[in-house]
Formats: C-alpha cells, sequence, structure tokens
C-alpha cells in the first residue's frame, strides 16, 4: 500500500481521505499524486485484502475500485463494503461495459467513471461525491422522525429501515433507500429521471446512464411490484416516475 497526505492547497478542514483499488501500479501512482497535489489524502491499492485490513485502523471518506482485479473482483468488493459499511464508492469501468455498471449500481455502488478519463474528471467527480454525501449525511440527521407508510410498507425515516405489515425488512443499498425515500416524499408526483439522478447523484444523466432504472427496477422486485403492471411506482412514459397511492406520515 501507497499512502501520499497531499499538504498543497489543503484548506483549514482536515483532508478528505480516498482509497483507490487498482492492481496498475501506473494507474495507482498516476492517480495518487494527482489527487495528492489538489488537497487529498490518498490511499492506493492492489487488492481488496490490503484495503479491508487498511479500513480496520484508518477512517476513510470514498473508495474507487476497478472492476477488473485479480483474486477479488471490484464488484464482489464493492457489495462488501455497502453491506458493512456507509463508505461512497466509485467503480472504475470500461468503456461501453454496461453489464458492469448496471451490475456496480445493483449492488451500491454510488458513482462510476469509464475507462480511459482524465484525471481532472475523477477529481471533479470525487469531489461532487464527497458533497453529496455530506449533504446526504446532514439531510438524514434533520428527517422528519415519523414514518412514511404506503402500500403496507413502513420508511423509517430514522433507523433507515423499510419494513412490511409482517415485520420483514428489506435489505436495501443507501441508493435505493435515498431513491425510496425520494420517491414517497414526493408522492403523486412524477419526477424526471434528471431530477431523480440530482436527487441522488447530484449531477446530470448522461446519454448511456441507466442507472435510475436499475434502481427502480429493483425496487419494485423488492416490494413486489409487477413490473408489467405496477401499482406502487408507475412509469409516466416520456415524463418520468411517479410513487402513487396514499402517503401517511
Amino acid at each position: 500500500m501507497r499512502e501520499v497526505a497531499a499538504t498543497h492547497g489543503l484548506a483549514s478542514s482536515p483532508a478528505r481521505h480516498i482509497c483507490i483499488v487498482d492492481d496498475d501500479e501506473q494507474i495507482r501512482t498516476l492517480l495518487s499524486d494527482y489527487l495528492s497535489r489538489h488537497g487529498l489524502r490518498v490511499g492506493t491499492f492492489a487488492d481488496g485484502s490490503s484495503l479491508r485490513r487498511f479500513l480496520g485502523r484508518a477512517q476513510v471518506d470514498l473508495v474507487i475500485l476497478d472492476i477488473m482485479l485479480g483474486e477479488e473482483d471490484g464488484l464482489s468488493i464493492c457489495k462488501r463494503l455497502k453491506a458493512e459499511t456507509d463508505l461512497p464508492v466509485m467503480m472504475l469501468t470500461a468503456r461501453g461495459d454496461e453489464v458492469d455498471r448496471v451490475l456496480g449500481l445493483e449492488l451500491g455502488a454510488d458513482d462510476y467513471i469509464c475507462k480511459p478519463f482524465s484525471p481532472r474528471e475523477l477529481l471533479a467527480r470525487i469531489r461532487n461525491l464527497l458533497r453529496l454525501t455530506e449533504h446526504r449525511r446532514r439531510q438524514r440527521g434533520g428527517m422528519d422522525l415519523s414514518t412514511l407508510r404506503f402500500h403496507g410498507w413502513r420508511l423509517d425515516t430514522t433507523l433507515r429501515v423499510v419494513m412490511g405489515e409482517d415485520g420483514q425488512q428489506l435489505r436495501l443499498t443507501g441508493n435505493e433507500f435515498q431513491m425510496l425515500y425520494a420517491l414517497a416524499s414526493n408522492a403523486n408526483r412524477i419526477l424526471s429521471r434528471g431530477e431523480l439522478a440530482r436527487m441522488l447523484h447530484g449531477r446530470e444523466l448522461e446519454s448511456f446512464d441507466r442507472g435510475i432504472d436499475v434502481l427502480i427496477s429493483r425496487l419494485r422486485q423488492l416490494l413486489g411490484d409487477n413490473a408489467r403492471d405496477p401499482r406502487i411506482i408507475r412509469t409516466i412514459y416520456g415524463r418520468g416516475y411517479m410513487l402513487s397511492g396514499s402517503i401517511e406520515r
């Protein structure tokens, strides 16, 4: 593991700590040097095992994962991180490899960037994701303590869980919960894919981005909503999505 503590351009607050997992040493060195020059602390790792050991003893703000790794691929590491932590995760994927992007989003990845990319674009994505994560955490702390009830489900904004009438608790990723909360708190209002993307990712949709559709499909599956004739999350063709029905607070 190679870690660089940035000293150039630091603000008065502690530098944010980024971990990069990539088995290409040249890429690790290039990204570490660039990000460190722009005020970030950077830890670099060749595999998931070394990352896991490091996370056990250090405070980290964001993890960047290459999908194509050795013993444990980036998708497996992402799944484990999302099950054990609330760390934001960004995936590095091959351009045009839509399957990997979709799988990453289904496993809870917060963002992805396609190779080849410029370090400047990566830095912008990192800063955006850090801002968004901080906003979500502040929003979580200020959420209405009431619950949202709809179609036999109870969304608890304090515990951040969704439960059915039979006590069944859904296991949602951070993005899935955030999406459901956005829809439920705007019930019977059509939200465009662009609006949902800004709520979740703090950025506009890219032309090939299917992340919103993937999350909607996943939520329907989890809620038992018939994809062919949905009752809970409706598709308003040409306009967006809407959670329909009465909401009790």
